[in-house]
C-alpha cells in the first residue's frame, strides 16, 4: 500500500470512500424504511414483519464468515464496487415491477433474501477495506465521521415516509438504484494498493481452491479463539445483537399499533437518537477519548444503554425522546471505541476473517432474536419482551466485558 501521510486524514482515497458511502447510505435510508412500511401495510402482522426481517438477516449468518476468508485473498475494493453495481440493477428492476402494480410477499421475501446476501458480503469487504485508507493516528476521527454520516442518513427516513405515502415505493427504489450506481462509479477511482493479497498468496493454508479456503477459514477461527479479548468483545456484541434484533422487530409495530400515525411518532422519538449520535460523533471527531479511560467508558456505556433501551417505552413521549438522545450519544461512543480499537489491533491480512466471524456471530444472535420476538410479539406486550432482552444484554456486558478487563483493556486502551 502507498505510504500513509501522517496526520492527513482526508486523502484522495479516504474522501472517495467517504463520499461514496454517504451516497449509498442515503439511498438505502430512503428505500429501507419504505419497504418496512410496505410489508406492514400489506400483512398487518408482527409475525410476517418478523419473517421479512429474518429473510434479510438469514444470509448474513453464513455469508460473512465465508466471504471473510475469501476477501483476505482477493480485492476488497473490486468487491465493493461490483456489489454496488449489482445492487443498482436490482433496485431498478424491482422499482419498475412495483410501479406496474406487482407485489407478492413470498417473492418480495426472496428478493430481500438476495439483498441481505449482497449486504452481508459488502459490509465485510467495506469494514476490512476502510481501515486501510485511514492514516496513522486518525482511527477515532475516521470512525466518528463514519458514524455521524450513517446517523445523518437517517434524516431521510421521514422523507421516505412522506414520499411513500404520496407517491408509493417505486420512486424510492429507483432513487436508491441511482445512488448505488453513483457510489460504484466513484469507488472504481480508488487507487490504494492491497498488499495483504500478496501476503496471503505466499501463505498457503491448503491445496487447491477449496483447500485454501477452508484453511483460511480455520486459521481465522483459531486467531479469534486465541485472542481472548477480541473473542470476549465478539461474544458480548452477539448478545447486543440479540437485544437489538428483538427491538428491531417489535418497536415500529408497537408505535404503529399504539399511536395514531405511529410511524411518525416513531420517527419523532428515534429522531432524537439521530441527533444524539450526530452530536456525539462531532465531539469524537474533535476530541480524542483519553486512551487510559476507553475500556471503563465502554463498559459503563454498554450497561447504561441496555437499561435505558429496556425501559424507555414505559414513559411519556418526551421522556422517550430524552432516553433516545442519550442512547444515540452513548451509542456513537460505544461504536467509536470498539471499532477503532479492534480494526487497529487486527492485522490487515486477517481483517476479512475477523470481520466476517464478528458479523456472523452478530447475525446469528440477531436472527434468533427476530424469530423469537416475532413469535412472542403477537402474544405479549412488546415492551415486556424488549425489557427482558435488554436486561440480558446488561448481564452479558458485566460477564464478558467486565470479566475480561485485562485483555480488552489491552485492545481498547491503546494510544493511536
Amino acid at each position: 500500500m502507498k505510504t500513509k501521510q501522517k496526520d492527513s486524514l482526508w486523502t484522495r482515497d479516504f474522501t472517495i470512500i467517504t463520499v461514496g458511502s454517504v451516497i449509498s447510505m442515503f439511498g438505502n435510508s430512503l428505500s429501507g424504511f419504505a419497504m418496512s412500511l410496505l410489508v406492514l401495510d400489506y400483512t398487518d402482522s408482527s409475525m410476517l414483519f418478523a419473517l421479512y426481517i429474518v429473510m434479510f438477516t438469514l444470509p448474513q449468518v453464513i455469508m460473512p464468515v465465508v466471504s471473510g476468508a475469501l476477501l483476505d485473498r482477493f480485492s476488497r475494493k473490486k468487491t465493493i464496487y461490483t456489489l454496488d453495481f449489482i445492487s443498482a440493477g436490482m433496485y431498478l428492476l424491482v422499482g419498475i415491477l412495483l410501479r406496474r402494480g406487482w407485489f407478492s410477499f413470498p417473492l418480495f421475501a426472496v428478493y430481500i433474501f438476495i439483498v441481505g446476501s449482497i449486504n452481508s458480503i459488502y459490509f465485510v469487504a467495506f469494514d476490512s477495506f476502510y481501515p486501510l485508507l485511514i492514516t496513522e493516528g486518525n482511527f477515532q476521527r475516521a470512525y466518528s465521521i463514519a458514524s455521524v454520516l450513517e446517523t445523518l442518513s437517517n434524516i431521510m427516513v421521514p422523507v421516505s415516509a412522506i414520499i411513500y405515502r404520496t407517491l408509493g415505493i417505486s420512486p424510492l427504489l429507483m432513487i436508491n438504484a441511482l445512488c448505488f450506481f453513483g457510489a460504484a462509479v466513484m469507488e472504481t477511482r480508488i487507487e490504494a494498493d492491497e498488499e495483504y493479497i500478496e501476503k496471503q498468496k505466499s501463505h498457503v493454508t491448503g491445496s487447491g481452491v477449496f483447500g485454501r479456503f477452508f484453511g483460511d477459514l480455520k486459521e481465522g477461527l483459531r486467531y479469534l479463539m486465541a485472542e481472548k479479548g477480541l473473542l470476549a468483545v465478539a461474544v458480548y456484541f452477539t448478545f447486543s445483537s440479540v437485544s437489538s434484533g428483538a427491538a428491531n422487530v417489535l418497536t415500529l409495530p408497537y408505535f404503529k399499533s399504539t399511536f395514531e400515525n405511529g410511524e411518525f411518532v416513531y420517527m419523532l422519538v428515534w429522531g432524537m437518537a439521530v441527533a444524539g449520535r450526530a452530536i456525539g460523533g462531532m465531539i469524537h471527531y474533535k476530541f480524542k477519548i483519553p486512551a487510559q479511560y476507553r475500556y471503563a467508558i465502554a463498559l459503563s456505556v454498554y450497561i447504561i444503554l441496555s437499561i435505558s433501551e429496556g425501559f424507555y417505552l414505559y414513559f411519556p413521549i418526551i421522556v422517550m425522546q430524552i432516553c433516545c438522545f442519550m442512547s444515540g450519544f452513548l451509542g456513537v461512543t460505544s461504536y467509536t471505541i470498539r471499532i477503532s480499537a479492534t480494526q487497529r489491533y487486527v492485522p490487515d491480512e486477517k481483517k476479512g476473517r475477523f470481520n466476517g466471524a464478528f458479523v456472523m456471530l452478530n447475525q446469528v444472535g440477531m436472527l434468533l432474536a427476530e424469530v423469537m420476538a416475532g413469535a412472542l410479539g403477537d402474544l405479549f406486550d412488546p415492551r415486556y419482551i424488549i425489557t427482558g432482552f435488554m436486561l440480558m444484554n446488561a448481564v452479558a456486558a458485566v460477564v464478558f466485558i467486565g470479566g475480561r478487563s485485562k485483555e480488552i483493556s489491552a485492545i481498547y486502551n491503546v494510544t493511536e
